[in-house]
């Protein structure tokens, strides 16, 4: 057996998630509360009670998400005694969900993981103001083919880029918000399938990002850093990093980079992962783990259920 373990980012998040864990893991609810104490802020009411709106503030999502699948990294180690370095040959995370990773590969520790969240939550938000970007899904073309798209929508003033290819046929596309209109208007004649506006307020993971970048470049120097206990495979490499200075500069350069999780799961089928098991709210990249890697057993983990199950076969 060979195991990858993979951390949600955003769009994965739900009013009511973490309650659950908190009501039956002292651990976890330790995780929210030192949550809580790094932000000045009980951001575990807003992920239990909603409401919707505030949840899904980028600044809330981000830390919360990644509190969330921490709790349950550190159920795993201290309620069953199983450790993901002991387990784990690869780690990684879908954009904010690299921080998750890097989190539980020891890099950062869970108060300044918290912190950096939210400022990149912060600084995501304010680096285009609203109605300036945006970001569409691109359905039913490869990421070669989305190319010919992208090329019929830029123009002097105003582009889009590939911000995410996470999966054959699924491309999500960042820039202008001129250059995402023409996008959803005329990529039917580039033979995709479907192309929607997703419900975002900022152009993440393109060169728009960039004050972004150069505000995540300041807090980095701000925390300590360790070299990762487990392989992590960066967003922006789709190969294996460890060194402590690498993976700070993968996470600059992540915000304004694509993320090729399609060339995440080739990586990890061609070294021989046979079980992908996401940890934390949700179930989209086992999902897409599913229709990419069949020969994979891919599996979430979040209820007290999945736990004990992963548990008993860890």
């Amino acid at each position: 057996m060979k195991y990858a373990f993979v951390f949600p980012g955003q769009g994965s998040q739900f009013v009511g998630m973490g309650k659950e864990l908190a009501e039956n893991f002292s651990t976890a609810k330790d995780v929210f509360n030192e949550v809580n104490e790094a932000l000045g802020q009980d951001l575990y009411k807003v992920m239990v009670e909603g409401p919707d709106l505030e949840l899904t503030l980028t600044t809330n999502t981000q830390p919360a998400l990644m509190a969330v699948s921490m709790a349950i990294v550190r159920v795993l180690e201290k309620d069953f005694g199983i450790k993901l370095k002991d387990k784990a040959s690869f780690v990684a995370g879908h954009s904010l969900g690299e921080y998750s990773a890097a989190c539980a590969a020891g890099v950062f520790s869970l108060s300044d993981t918290a912190k950096l969240l939210r400022i990149r939550g912060n600084a995501m938000q304010q680096a285009v103001p609203v109605g300036v970007g945006g970001m569409a899904a691109v359905l039913g073309l490869s990421f070669k083919d989305v190319d010919a798209l992208v090329d019929a929508c830029n123009d002097v003033n105003h582009f889009c880029v590939p911000a995410n290819d996470n999966s054959e046929g699924q491309v999500v596309l960042s820039g202008h918000i001129q250059a995402i209109e023409k996008a959803v208007e005329i990529a039917s004649e580039f033979g995709a399938k479907r192309c929607l506006k997703l419900p975002v307020s900022a152009p993440f993971h393109s060169p728009l990002m960039q004050p972004a970048a150069e505000a995540m470049a300041r807090a980095f120097m701000e925390v300590e850093a360790n070299d990762a206990l487990i392989p992590i495979v960066a967003n922006v490499l789709a190969d294996t990093e460890t060194n402590k200075q690498d993976i700070i500069k993968n996470l600059i350069e992540q915000v304004t980079g694509t993320v090729r999780w399609r060339e995440t799961m080739s990586f990890f089928d061609a070294n021989g992962v046979t079980d992908l098991v996401e940890l934390g709210a949700g179930k989209v990249l086992s999902g897409m783990a599913k229709r990419s890697l069949k020969d994979v057993n891919s599996i979430s983990v979040y209820s007290v259920q999945d736990i004990e199950e992963l548990a008993k076969n860890l």
